[in-house]
C-alpha cells in the first residue's frame, strides 16, 4: 500500500501540470503513454522490443496518436488512415518477409492492439485541446476514477454475486452497480459546479453509460491479460502495474466521448 501512495502521488505531481498546461504538452504526453502501452503488449507476449514487428506497430501507433493536423503536411495528401493502412500493408509484407516468423495472427494483434492504444490516447489530447477541454477532461476523469472507486469500496462491503469471474473473478455485480451510482452522482455534482460547455442533464446521463463503457474497457485488459498470463500490464508503476493497467477503463471511454460529443483534434 505505500510503494501504491508513493507512485500514485509521484505520478499526480508529473500528470496535473501538463493537464493543466494542455497543448502540445499534452499531446507529447499522450504519445510517450501510447509508446509505452504498445511496448506493453509486446512484453506480455513475451516478444523483444529489438524487431521489426516493434517498429512497424509503433509506426501504427503513433500515427494513431499524434493529432489529425499532423498529416495536412504529409505528401501526397495521405490521410491518417491512409497511412495507418499503409503500415499494416508492410506488416503483412513482413509476414512473408520472415517466412511467417512474424504471422497473420501477430499482425492482427500489433494492428488492432496499435488502434487501441492509440486512439485512446488520441482523444485524451483531443478532448483537452476542445472548448472547456480542461473541465470536459476532469468531467471523464471524476467518471472513470469514481466508478472504479466506488465498485471496488462497495464490492468488498457487500459484494456477493460475481459479474464475470471466467475474466476478473474479484468483481461483483454489486460493485459494478455501486461503482455506476457514485459516477452518475458525482458526475451531477461537478457539471453544477463546473461548466464542461454541454447541457447538464445531457453530461449526467452520458456518466451513466460512460460508466458502464469504462467497465468493459477494464474487463477488455482484464480478458488479454489473463489470456497471456500475467498479473499486470507492465511494471513502470510500482505498486499499480503498467500504463494499460491505469488506463484501461480511459482507452474505451475517450473515443466515446469524442464521437458523442463531435470532437476532433
Amino acid at each position: 500500500m505505500k510503494q501504491r501512495v508513493i507512485t500514485a502521488v509521484i505520478a499526480l505531481i508529473l500528470f496535473i501540470p501538463i493537464v493543466l498546461l494542455g497543448g502540445l504538452w499534452m499531446d507529447w504526453l499522450t504519445v510517450a503513454f501510447a509508446v509505452v502501452g504498445i511496448s506493453e503488449i509486446f512484453l506480455m507476449k513475451k516478444q523483444i522490443l529489438i524487431s521489426v514487428d516493434f517498429v512497424l506497430a509503433l509506426l501504427a501507433t503513433l500515427t494513431c496518436v499524434v493529432p489529425d493536423a499532423f498529416f495536412k503536411n504529409m505528401p501526397w495528401h495521405w490521410t491518417k488512415f491512409g497511412v495507418y493502412f499503409a503500415i499494416i500493408m508492410l506488416m503483412l509484407t513482413w509476414t512473408v518477409l520472415s517466412k511467417n516468423k512474424t504471422t497473420f495472427a501477430d499482425v492482427g494483434v500489433y494492428a488492432l492492439a496499435a488502434l487501441y492504444i492509440g486512439t485512446g490516447f488520441h482523444y485524451m489530447a483531443a478532448i483537452r485541446s476542445d472548448t472547456n477541454g480542461l473541465a470536459l477532461l476532469c468531467y471523464v476523469f471524476v467518471v472513470v476514477w469514481l466508478t472504479d472507486t466506488g465498485a471496488y469500496m462497495i464490492g468488498r462491503k457487500i459484494g456477493k454475486h460475481k459479474l464475470w469471474p471466467v475474466i476478473s473473478p474479484n468483481k461483483t455485480w454489486e460493485g459494478s452497480i455501486g461503482g455506476t451510482i457514485c459516477a452518475v452522482i458525482c458526475a451531477a455534482i461537478y457539471v453544477m459546479f463546473v461548466d464542461v460547455g454541454y447541457p447538464q442533464l445531457q453530461m449526467i446521463i452520458f456518466a451513466f453509460f460512460l460508466s458502464i463503457v469504462g467497465q468493459m474497457g477494464d474487463l477488455v485488459e482484464s480478458a488479454y491479460k489473463r489470456f497471456y498470463g500475467v498479473k499486470d500490464s507492465g511494471k513502470i508503476l510500482p505498486g499499480h502495474g503498467g500504463i494499460l493497467d491505469r488506463f484501461d477503463s480511459m482507452l474505451f471511454v475517450l473515443p466515446v466521448v469524442a464521437a458523442l460529443l463531435g470532437i476532433v483534434h
